[in-house]
């Protein structure tokens, strides 16, 4: 199937990695919605810096002043704080799939309108801020928002200082929205090694190289598992814009936490064996964008000593 490249690291070394179906080291892969993970990165380095006071902040407050003026007379709106947008429980209608209903703030939807940001805030809340999770691309695309307005340069160069440049990362692409913003809803294209050691940093409580890069605490709370995704299949744990699953290995349950994106985008931590896998694929359409952790679970899990 359309595998494009498995790469393993243990102990901080790579020692697996191969290519599949004309990829290569050098390929740029789109990694959808896995850059969400990235993006929950980039609010922990804003909190960091003190940019923005810390994930209990409101969205409210880092909105610029006419998107403020569409949810100042909602006060359910109002009360939508940070972290609820990092564990998709800001209670807004923003659910991408798995109900039978065209959601209002999902993200097919806003993204065929002129105004994402202006659809997204005025679609219902179906509940109250920090109650219920569903995945929706419009929790993130909001936390970029207030990001953006809250940095004193541009999110792009904000990033490449503190994060992507840190990692040695100088190849990528960051897609932005139609309004010219960075959207922290996925879209990332990156090399697997680079996915690579973004999962890395994270098993390393955001250390590369001696620097602290995230800060520890901000990775603990990232990794936390908050709520269930209520409209996945497995109706997963999920941390801050991490999701969480398991393996099998014989009669073990075998912890994991992920980053993953359409058509099999995967970042996958594995703490219990300081392992972490890359794992890019091109089942965009065809229903096996889970592959990866079959991959996991069958191939690679069963062959760490």
């Amino acid at each position: 199937a359309k595998t494009h490249s498995i790469l393993i690291a243990r102990n901080g070394k790579l020692i697996y990695e191969k290519y599949f179906g004309g990829y290569n080291v050098f390929n740029l892969h789109d990694i959808r919605s896995a850059s969400k993970s990235i993006s929950s990165s980039i609010l922990g380095i804003a909190i960091d810096k003190g940019y923005i006071k810390n994930a209990g902040e409101y969205l409210y407050n880092y909105l610029p002043s006419n998107y403020k003026k569409i949810i100042e007379n909602d006060s359910l709106k109002q009360k939508i704080r940070l972290k609820d947008l990092l564990t998709m429980s800001s209670g807004l209608d923003a659910i991408d799939f798995g109900i039978e209903r065209e959601s209002k703030a999902s993200e097919d939807f806003y993204q065929s309108t002129e105004d994402w940001a202006k659809t997204v805030l005025e679609a219902p809340m179906i509940n109250p801020p920090g109650t219920h999770s569903y995945y929706g691309s419009a929790n993130p695309f909001l936390l970029g928002m207030a990001v953006k307005n809250s940095v004193n340069e541009p999110l792009e160069l904000f990033m490449h200082r503190n994060l992507l440049n840190k990692l040695g990362i100088d190849n990528y692409l960051i897609q932005n929205d139609i309004s010219d913003n960075v959207y922290f809803g996925g879209g990332m294209f990156m090399r697997p090694r680079d996915m690579l050691k973004f999962g890395q940093l994270y098993l390393d409580s955001g250390k590369w190289k001696g620097e602290q890069i995230v800060s520890k605490e901000w990775v603990k709370q990232s990794l936390r598992k908050y709520f269930r995704l209520e409209n996945t299949e497995d109706k997963n744990e999920y941390g801050y814009l991490w999701w969480h699953n398991t393996y099998k290995k014989g009669d073990k349950i075998i912890a994991a936490i992920e980053a993953r994106g359409a058509g099999g985008q995967y970042i996958i931590l594995i703490p219990e064996y300081n392992l972490v896998s890359v794992i890019t694929s091109g089942n965009y359409r065809n229903g096996k964008y889970r592959q990866p952790e079959k991959i996991m679970q069958n191939y690679i899990l069963p062959a760490v000593k």
